[in-house]
């Protein structure tokens, strides 16, 4: 039997994302949401963005779970969730006109992450908005002491994991024709949401 996961980390950081997110994700359109995790965030940001519709993907293992979630919530502008690798040969869409994901990157190793932007290439349409949240190193440093804490934890759970940088994630972007428009930190959480568009 499933039991409905639970994030502490999502509890702490959702009022803050959805701040910053509300910006960006002004005119009604479909969000997806990549690595939905437990499924909080998708419910409870459909829930206060009504003018979106959310729908959240996760490797397969991950969806009983966000199902659990979205039996509870019964929000009308969230979509069942669907399964989705970002290493995945083809996506279960044809276009993207907005993306969020939270606290992925860092999990992914680096080919991981160049996939993961060949298929935002991909999949996006012309002026997609895409919102990426999460812990990032500036110049090769950290941005606080727990962030490298974090960091040696990640390795040790996976050799290839670990906080990215910054410029890396900007240089796949604009290679892939994104432009930033905000890179945003929240220094409670010590993170940072960054905002941009492909051309």
């Amino acid at each position: 039997m499933t039991h409905k996961p639970f994030s502490q980390a999502c509890e702490n950081n959702k009022d803050p994302i959805l701040q910053a997110i509300s910006t960006v994700f002004c005119l009604p359109t479909t969000i997806w949401e990549i690595g939905s995790g437990t499924g909080q965030h998708a419910c409870y940001f459909a829930k206060h963005l009504p003018h979106l519709e959310w729908q959240p993907t996760d490797r397969l293992e991950n969806i009983p779970g966000i199902c659990l979630w979205q039996q509870e919530v019964q929000s009308a502008n969230l979509k069942p969730a669907l399964p989705l690798d970002v290493t995945d040969a083809a996506w279960p869409c044809n276009a993207i006109d907005a993306l969020f994901t939270a606290n992925t990157l860092h999990i992914m190793s680096g080919d991981e992450v160049q996939i993961f932007f060949d298929r935002l290439a991909v999949y996006l349409n012309p002026k997609a908005l895409v919102c990426i949240y999460g812990p990032f190193n500036y110049n090769g440093a950290y941005t606080s002491a727990s962030n490298a804490r974090f960091d040696q934890w990640l390795k040790n759970q996976n050799t290839l994991s670990g906080i990215k940088n910054f410029e890396d994630i900007l240089f796949l972007a604009t290679f892939r024709d994104f432009n930033l428009i905000t890179d945003v930190t929240h220094p409670p959480l010590k993170k940072r949401i960054i905002s941009g568009w492909k051309k």
